[in-house]
């Protein structure tokens, strides 16, 4: 196995040139039932493309980093980036319909700041001020707001968007061409400082007076600073005495509150999430025994042998059929490591047909998932050295790296790495998302630092060696996939059979997906606390990879997390069977994994 130390030169001179890497992608395009002919399938800002055939199929050439899009009339656009391990892409597309909202009508109440702060990522119409969650939909007088769903980046800027989307919204002066003064020469600074956003409505013809902006709780009387379009959550514009009188004499010529995605806290608390009305699980959910009934018949074989050598001879049987297949050696490693005391017989496999997972990160992500199950993390921590050296420019790699480093106990180096991913952050060397992977990613070096803080004390420069106490204590529940093309929907289920459900599709989550793959991560967080303790169960509903390979996905269940006696437990589940609701694993608010 390769060293890690020159990893980061390989980041910064390595991988510039992978990215032309070109090769023939194919695949077929259907809507999940039959093929769809004549899609145009091109590629993004390039003068390639080209149709699918009456069997949905087609052949185009592509390079590592370009964005293939998918369109037909009355079907959503679907946008897929290539990466270096895509050689088959078989999207489903689906139509493209704007569903209204069921309305139920039902007894006033009053609503609490943490009611709303709770149910703020579920309602697009909670929008975060100075001063405290607002609904729209109870608020006294018209609240107009707009969703980053409803968003198009197309504008030029914000002021752009305000203008473009929200009538009798006027925007005056030189403000298309920048959001704020140090962005334009002298000579057009005086138009723009007397330029404003004004909402038809507010003051007289003579005395009008220019909203004032409230981003994520912090006012501005003037220009605001500048303001990425694709970091805009929610908008909303106030613009009666009700919604604004709190900004005083300030806000008389309205607000215009913009939440941001970076500005915005992060509430991964699924315990208040699973608490919606209307939402209790009331279908069939096949249990993990359910499931295995739809395994390969070489793997059913192997689980009804009942010696050792009799699981030899349906391998051997079985081998000469599916040699070209990683998964299948995955499989069988897997069953010979796992049910049979010959862990070097299990190795064997492997080691033997390597060469179908050398150079190919989705597969020695799963290999390296497996043996994080078993405990073996040294070996674990050599297929993720691979994995970093293939894709140095993945945030992923970092995190999985450093991870691996502190399943070894290697606190020290652990710490190196993640403090390494925050110094190319900070020089520029790899953008920072703040929204996705950030957050994970901040909260692992966190916990590291504040249970290890002696022990790494000397061995960073980050500048993040004071850390606060964890806020969270609970049970925290890491997802994480090999295969960044696939789409799966999780459902967490409450003591009181209440579920929350995260969808990760392109056709539910699109704006999600993307950003996983500009940024290169697969991880996403949950967090139980003990306001509701009992037993939770957490599902999962497979919907493919574009591909007719599974997809590997990681569970990691960490029990008291952040205290000294945290410890972790991790899963992992192969998918393959689509389109049902499955059980994954339950677990206590406070204690172990029930089932897997």
């Amino acid at each position: 196995m390769k060293n890690l130390l020159p990893l980061v030169a390989v980041f910064l001179f390595g991988f510039i040139g992978s990215a032309q890497e070109q090769r023939i992608v194919s695949g077929k395009v259907t809507d999940n039932q039959a093929p769809i002919e004549n899609v145009n399938v091109y590629i993004k800002e390039k003068q390639i493309s080209t149709v699918t055939d009456a069997d949905g199929k087609y052949t185009i050439k592509a390079e590592t980093g370009d964005v293939l899009q998918f369109t037909y009339t009355g079907m959503k656009t679907i946008s897929i980036r290539v990466e270096d391990v895509t050689r088959f892409l078989s999207p489903v597309m689906v139509p493209d319909v704007t569903e209204l909202e069921e309305v139920t009508v039902k007894s006033s109440r009053r609503i609490s700041q943490k009611d709303l702060e709770e149910d703020y990522v579920l309602n697009k119409n909670i929008i975060r001020t100075a001063f405290g969650y607002l609904d729209a939909d109870r608020a006294a007088g018209n609240v107009r707001t707009l969703d980053d769903s409803e968003i198009n980046p197309v504008n030029v800027n914000v002021f752009a968007l305000l203008q473009n989307r929200f009538p009798g919204v006027q925007v005056t002066g030189n403000l298309f061409g920048a959001n704020n003064l140090a962005e334009v020469s002298p000579i057009n600074q005086a138009s723009i400082a007397s330029s404003g956003v004004f909402i038809r409505g507010r003051g007289s013809l003579t005395n009008q007076r220019a909203a004032i902006f409230d981003i994520d709780g912090q006012i501005f009387t003037n220009i605001p600073p500048p303001i990425d379009i694709g970091n805009i959550k929610r908008i909303a514009i106030l613009n009666n005495l009700a919604t604004t009188t709190r900004y005083g004499s300030i806000g008389a010529g309205g607000v215009i509150v913009i939440n941001t995605f970076s500005g915005t806290p992060q509430n991964d608390k699924i315990v208040d999430r699973a608490r919606l009305k209307n939402n209790y699980v009331n279908t069939k959910v096949l249990t993990r025994a359910e499931v295995a009934n739809n395994n390969p018949t070489y793997l059913k074989e192997l689980e009804a042998s009942t010696s050792f050598d009799d699981a030899k001879k349906v391998y051997d049987q079985y081998e000469s059929s599916y040699y070209s297949s990683p998964y299948f050696y995955l499989d069988a490693y897997t069953y010979f490591s796992e049910n049979h005391d010959d862990m070097d017989y299990a190795d064997a496999i492997i080691n033997e047909n390597f060469a179908l997972f050398d150079d190919n990160p989705v597969l020695l992500k799963a290999l390296a998932y497996r043996y994080e199950e078993q405990q073996r993390f040294e070996k674990a921590n050599a297929i993720f050295k691979e994995v970093f050296i293939l894709r140095p420019n993945y945030a992923q790699s970092y995190m999985d790296m450093a991870n691996s480093y502190r399943s070894l106990n290697e606190v020290k180096q652990a710490a190196s790495i993640y403090a390494r991913y925050d110094y190319l952050v900070q020089e520029g060397f790899m953008e920072q998302d703040s929204i996705g992977f950030g957050p994970v990613m901040e909260r692992e070096f966190n916990n590291l630092l504040v249970l290890n803080r002696n022990a790494v004390v000397n061995s960073t420069k980050s500048g993040k060696l004071y850390v606060a106490q964890e806020e969270f204590e609970g049970t925290r529940l890491v997802f994480e996939w090999n295969d960044s093309e696939a789409e799966f929907d999780l459902q967490f289920v409450n003591p009181e059979n209440q579920y929350y459900k995260w969808k990760h599709s392109l056709a539910d989550n699109e704006k999600t997906i993307y950003r996983e793959k500009d940024f290169g991560y697969s991880v996403k967080e949950y967090l139980i606390d003990g306001s509701l303790p009992g037993t939770w169960g957490v599902n999962v509903k497979y919907l493919g990879n574009k591909s007719l390979t599974p997809t590997y996905l990681k569970a990691t269940v960490y029990y008291n997390y952040g205290a000294r006696s945290q410890r972790k437990e991790t899963k992992v589940f192969k998918l393959s069977l689509k389109d049902v609701n499955q059980e994954l694993f339950k677990v206590q608010s406070v204690g172990s994994i029930v089932t897997k």
